[in-house]
């Protein structure tokens, strides 16, 4: 197998950064290419294989970094599941853990982390999966929950291996001291990056330094934060706690061993001197790299760990200037500082002995090492779980009581809000369904009381409008009707003389429904008729109304409005159409045609508007047909318009008919035409047939 040789922290930090970005390249080309469709199990099956193979070039091609090999293996599975699919990031940490078992068993690549390694693979794929479906349910993590997965599962990659070598602690010591950092880091930032790049493509991305609006922010979201920064910071005091004491109780176990050796070497050398012995050859290693040195009174080196060989003007100085029995720190041999401790007996000899401090934090390093990777793992599974707990019990619970508030607010009060798991739940739940109830009792009342009032108002309407069409003059036949889309509209129409022989017609259409526009429509009717019956011009008519109709006009609401004066004697007409639905006129022999008369601007639209009359003249037996834009408009199911077309044909198939049948023969066809569609607008229409003089 080939494998990336590399020398110095620059070089391992290069290469274990382009291997990083290999998997952040391949999961972006691999969302891009699948982003715009949902996967199949064909799919789901192919991506796991592909982070799978990308694992397994990860246990091959490694970075050599003082005699250790380092990867980002546990990337694979964690991408393929946290940003495809659970199943995928399954299917490729089970192929990259036992893929890393074979070689390290079968192959010989790194065969003393081999079970370490294959198990925290494997558990990268479930972990992801489990993150994917219960926390993250199905969306992306952020970029700060991504780094802090690939941590983790790299923090448990460590833990095991202290765990499965509990016999081994000193190289088993050896192979996280070197790997720990950079393999943590790396996969921490591999799985940020891969949620950055992603999240920025997919327009999901939010700037970190920009603050986000506290009403935007899911209770669930803050509550993590406020959880995370508590148990963190708990768990980093007590480590630092913890720490402390094992840094003081090294340093005193460490100086009772001091003591306790040179007393012994001063025992076994001065009976050795003292009876004439070879001291030279009393060479005593009681721990792993501490030495020890025993002058004579003349300062000559005559026993010793290290013998003479280490002895220098340095040892000499620190001999001198140091007194006996205090502790103290110095550098010796390597450069390396060291605890020393120099007796004096009375004998005249001298006994130099010294500890590396790294022999004396040596198990302190192994149990922090230890001890942080616990709590790190610790902390997770208690983040999670408390994660889930808060999710299961709270935000599930108020997204169940919005979701029933929503459909309340929508006008649904047949809704019941129905969470019991809890007491303050179910307290909840019974008060709002209290307090709906009680209002659906106000509105029951309320809507009979606007019942009753539109009947009313509908019944002032109505009888506003003229319904007896019976003249003592025999000069013209009229009918005319109207119905509203509400119980109040904002049609009307009106009939009546201005002189012995002349008769004024008006057809309107306010602009709006209800009670606004029927309030505008009574106003609007009253002063047209004042204003004619006053004798005046049909054209001052027009223009005093629209003046009228513009004073307090705050709802900005107008009118449209076709109205006529006619001659009864001879058959002219003076009109104005301001900006009403164009009329229709049958001629005697013809049939019912549009009339493109001129229009004008709508009454209370804009004020000091000029209307110009123009003429029509009628023969006897000529009809006149107005009405309002509810007949062209009306829609039925298929969102068709009845339209003008369908109104002449009905017209004219009816054109014989007296001025009743024929309005009602209309409205048979419009009713029929509509079918189950919703009638939204008003429909008004006024038939006029002129007889001729009396």
């Amino acid at each position: 197998m080939g494998e990336v040789v590399l020398s110095g922290t620059a070089g391992m930090i290069v290469k274990m950064t382009a291997i990083t970005l290999l998997y952040v390249a391949v999961s972006y080309l691999l969302w891009k290419a699948v982003k715009d469709r949902e996967l199949n199990n064909q799919d789901k099956i192919a991506i796991g294989c592909l982070y799978g193979i990308l694992c397994i070039f990860s246990t091959h091609y490694g970075v050599d970094y003082i005699k250790m090999m380092l990867n980002v293996r546990d990337l694979g599975p964690m991408a393929a599941g946290l940003f495809f699919s659970p199943a995928s990031g399954i299917i490729a940490g089970i192929i990259g853990g036992a893929e890393r078992y074979i070689a390290g068993t079968y192959l010989g690549v790194g065969e003393y982390s081999r079970i370490a390694c294959s198990i925290s693979t494997c558990l990268a794929g479930f972990l992801a999966a489990f993150m994917n479906i219960y926390i993250f349910k199905g969306k992306k993590p952020s970029v700060a929950y991504a780094f802090f997965m690939g941590t983790v599962i790299e923090v448990f990659h460590m833990y095991t291996v202290f765990l499965t070598h509990r016999n081994d602690m000193e190289s088993a010591f050896y192979v996280v001291k070197v790997s720990a950092a950079p393999m943590i880091l790396f996969s921490g930032f591999g799985l940020a990056l891969i949620s950055m790049v992603i999240k920025i493509k997919c327009g999901e991305w939010h700037n970190p330094l920009k603050p986000i609006p506290k009403e935007k922010v899911p209770v669930s979201e803050r509550f993590q934060v406020w959880l995370f920064g508590v148990t963190a910071s708990v768990l980093v005091i007590n480590f630092g706690f913890i720490f402390d004491m094992q840094t003081v109780t090294a340093m005193q176990d460490a100086k009772t061993d001091l003591v306790s050796i040179s007393h012994d070497i001063q025992t076994s050398v001065t009976w050795i001197y003292e009876h004439g012995g070879n001291t030279k050859n009393y060479s005593h290693y009681v721990w792993l790299t501490g030495t020890f040195l025993v002058l004579n009174e003349n300062g000559e080196v005559i026993a010793g760990s290290q013998y003479d060989k280490y002895y220098n003007d340095d040892i000499k100085n620190l001999i001198d200037t140091h007194e006996p029995r205090v502790f103290f720190k110095a550098k010796l041999y390597s450069d390396e500082e060291s605890l020393c401790l120099i007796r004096k007996p009375s004998n005249g000899l001298t006994i130099f002995t010294q500890i590396p401090m790294e022999e004396v934090f040596y198990n302190r390093d192994i149990q922090a090492y230890e001890v942080v990777f616990a709590d790190i793992l610790l902390f997770t599974v208690i983040y999670v779980l408390i994660s889930l707990l808060v999710q299961g019990m709270v935000v599930d619970n108020l997204l169940r009581v919005n979701k029933s508030l929503n459909k309340i607010t929508d006008g649904d009060l047949n809704e019941k809000v129905d969470v019991y798991n809890s007491s303050e739940f179910a307290s909840l739940s019974d008060d709002i369904n209290i307090t709906v109830d009680v209002l659906k009792g106000y509105i029951d009342a309320a809507e009979k009381r606007i019942e009753q009032e539109l009947q009313l108002a509908h019944s002032i309407q109505d009888s506003a409008l003229l319904k007896n069409f019976t003249f003592t003059h025999q000069g013209f036949e009229l009918y005319a009707t109207m119905n509203p889309a509400k119980v109040v509209g904002g049609d009307f129409y009106d009939f009546f003389f201005v002189d012995t022989d002349k008769v004024a017609i008006v057809i309107a259409d306010v602009s709006g429904k209800g009670i606004p526009a029927a309030l505008l429509m009574m106003r609007a009717k009253t002063t047209i008729r004042s204003l004619a019956e006053s004798g005046n011009d049909i054209s001052v008519v027009a223009e005093k109304a629209n003046r009228e109709l513009c004073e307090g006009n705050e709802l900005n609401m107008f009118v449209t409005a076709w109205m006529a004066i006619m001659d009864l004697n001879t058959g002219d007409m003076k009109c104005i159409n301001a900006g009403h639905e164009y009329p229709a006129v049958k001629h005697t022999g013809g049939e019912f045609e549009i009339l493109k008369d001129k229009h004008r601007p709508p009454l209370g639209a804009v004020e000091d508007m000029v209307y110009e009359p123009y003429e029509l003249h009628l023969d006897p037996g000529d009809c006149l047909y107005v009405y309002t834009d509810g007949i062209p408009e009306a829609i039925n199911t298929e969102e068709e318009q009845f339209g003008e077309e369908r109104m002449l044909t009905s017209l004219n198939a009816n054109k014989y008919l007296p001025m009743e049948g024929l309005l009602y023969s209309v409205k048979y066809d419009l009713d029929l035409f509509v079918g189950e569609a919703d009638q939204f607008d008003d429909v008004t229409m006024l038939g006029f047939r002129y007889n001729g003089p009396q």
